[in-house]
């Protein structure tokens, strides 16, 4: 049976059919989708191994891993890129979404999902514009934290003992510092040195902040100051100190600061976060303490206040007592009428002892001293007397009493008699002129004393001089001796 040509018979004799089929003299082996993979992106790399790339930056996110991860893209492409964690960690700012960027890198292709990217090695905002652009977001973000609120701010000790400077050591910045603070008041000054610019500086001023406040209350280097100082610079210089890890680190820091970055027209974040700000680093110091003159005159003053306010009532009172005193009456007015009445009175009584005086001389006068006179006055007597009945018991009751008075008289002197004593172990020791003596001055005069003991009397030698004696005095030829003297 002949075969029926149709119109698929040319193809089929080309070779073209369901399966594929090498042709006679055919050398391109078919490729699979990994190894033209590999070489787009050896092509890629060879041809664009260096690339800096100018776009916005979207969809910025950063992995667990610390890789990070955005899109750049301008008004008619989007380009992928990827940083390793290794340079992300050395951004010197916080990528985020809307800001301009410069990247440096290399395009590479990502087989995974057909795509191109550029690992960027090096990353850069694309002018100062996008810069303060950076600065004016995070300053938005923070301050809608409460980070810059002015309730925050505490006041600055007035003068602190200790004060602590979070700058370089090497720099003009801390000279400036201490020779300002020997001019007005010599302090103790703790020096915290950091990196002030460059990878790192942000970290390690932040670090030094938070060092400060982690210091005991009672640690004798805790300072009661704390001033974050710089010098001038650009925006890139100072931007460290826009960094959020130090504007954290500043707010959230337990002793007050001082913020002294830059100069007068140079702000920075940190300056809103601190306590005070200071245009210049001079100044700062010029914040932390007083002038000790200052002080001093007004210490003085204060002292001469306080006198004053002290002798003041004094003063008063010493003015009001005189005013007082000038209208008080003199002494002789206030005893005029008790000295009138006085004298009236001794007049009185000299009339009256005169008049008494001759009223007796006039009644003695009248008296007539008679015989008569005298026995009559003896009558009367012996009439009162004879009339008088003695009853015994009018004699015995009186004698009876008196004689109870006198045996409790003898047995109280019988009891203080001073040689009852010697019974218990005393000795009295007398004078020769009979004298007890209690004294031992007394007994170092006598030649001679007398120990009375209780069972008799012993004589001892002093050795003493006897004291001369005194000459008695003649009784006057015919006076009678008195009753009492016992000599005649």
């Amino acid at each position: 049976m002949a075969k029926v040509p149709t119109p698929y018979d040319d193809d089929i004799d080309d070779g073209e059919g369901l399966v594929a089929k090498g042709r006679a003299g055919d050398n391109a082996a078919p490729l699979t989708i990994s190894e033209i993979s590999q070489l787009l992106k050896r092509t890629v790399e060879d041809r664009f191994g260096f690339v800096r790339l100018r776009g916005e930056l979207s969809g910025v996110k950063r992995a667990a891993s610390g890789h990070f991860y955005c899109a750049l893209k301008d008004e008619g492409a989007v380009l992928d890129g990827v940083m390793w964690r290794g340079n992300a960690e050395r951004l010197p700012f916080r990528p985020e979404d809307g800001l301009e960027v410069v990247a440096t890198g290399k395009l590479t292709t990502y087989p995974g999902r057909s795509k191109y990217q550029i690992v960027i090695d090096r990353m850069e905002l694309a002018g100062e514009g996008a810069l303060l652009a950076l600065l004016e977001k995070t300053k938005a973000r923070l301050a809608a934290e409460g980070l810059f609120d002015a309730e925050r701010k505490r006041a600055l000790p007035y003068l602190p003992r200790t004060i602590g400077v979070v700058t370089s050591p090497t720099g003009a910045v801390i000279r400036d510092i201490l020779h300002r603070l020997a001019d007005r008041f010599p302090s103790r000054v703790i020096v915290w040195p950091v990196l002030v610019q460059g990878q790192g500086a942000a970290e390690q001023v932040a670090g030094a902040v938070r060092g400060f406040s982690a210091l005991p209350q009672d640690h004798a280097d805790r300072p009661d100051l704390v001033i974050v100082a710089r010098g001038g610079g650009s925006i890139e210089d100072l931007w460290s100190f826009n960094e959020e890890v130090v504007v954290r680190a500043i707010a959230e820091s337990s002793i007050p600061t001082i913020s002294a970055v830059g100069h007068e027209t140079d702000t920075t974040l940190a300056d809103f976060a601190a306590d005070r700000r200071a245009p210049t680093p001079t100044a700062a110091a010029e914040m932390a303490v007083p002038v000790r003159a200052e002080l001093a005159a007004t210490l003085k003053d204060f002292g001469a206040r306080k006198e004053r306010a002290i002798l003041r009532p004094v003063q008063l009172g010493r003015e009001r007592l005189e005013v007082r005193a000038q209208r008080l009456p003199r002494p002789e007015e206030l005893l005029q009428p008790q000295a009138q009445a006085l004298d009236e009175v001794s007049e009185r009584l000299r009339r009256g002892l005169m008049d008494s005086a001759a009223q007796g001389r006039e009644r003695l006068g009248q008296l007539r001293l008679s015989p008569s006179v005298l026995e009559r006055g003896l009558r009367d007597a012996a009439r009162a007397l004879a009339g008088q009945r003695l009853v015994p018991a009018l004699v015995e009751r009186p004698l009876a009493e008196r004689r109870e008075r006198l045996a409790a008289l003898a047995r109280l002197a019988d009891t203080l008699h001073p040689d009852r004593p010697l019974a218990r172990g005393y000795v009295r020791v007398v004078a020769p002129d009979g004298r007890t003596l209690t004294d031992r001055a007394d007994a170092v005069k006598e030649p001679a004393l007398t120990l009375k003991f209780r069972d008799g009397d012993l004589a001892v030698s002093t050795g003493g001089t006897p004291p001369p004696a005194s000459p008695r005095k003649p009784r006057p030829a015919g006076t009678p001796p008195r009753q009492d003297d016992l000599f005649g």
